[in-house]
């Protein structure tokens, strides 16, 4: 049996920062995953990532990743390596998102 196809969105890395980024609706790159357009099924899903693969000045690395939509309608995370990749840098504790995150 063929497995469901789940929400995703277009994430990369912008190409000068190296920070993750997501694509928008409105054609752009978030740092935040709640603003990243959701593709709903594989044909829009496919769409999309033609979308996102048109900015190879700005952003590398660009892919498709699943999503879950949280209770506020927002995507989030759906696997490991992408709730992992919201932290930002792993290679010091003190830089990115995960410092934030550890200040709270």
């Amino acid at each position: 049996m063929a497995r469901a196809f789940k929400p995703r969105i277009a994430t990369g890395n912008a190409l000068l920062e190296g920070d993750v980024v997501y694509f928008t609706a409105e054609g752009g790159w978030s740092r935040d995953i709640g603003e990243a357009a959701v593709a709903a099924d594989p044909e829009t899903a496919a769409a999309l990532l033609e979308r996102a693969r048109e900015f190879p000045n700005e952003v590398v690395g660009v892919y498709l990743a699943e999503v879950r939509i949280s209770e506020s309608g927002r995507p989030a995370p759906d696997h490991f390596r992408e709730m992992f990749r919201t932290l930002g840098p792993s290679n010091y504790p003190w830089l990115g998102k995960q410092a934030e995150k550890a200040r709270v």
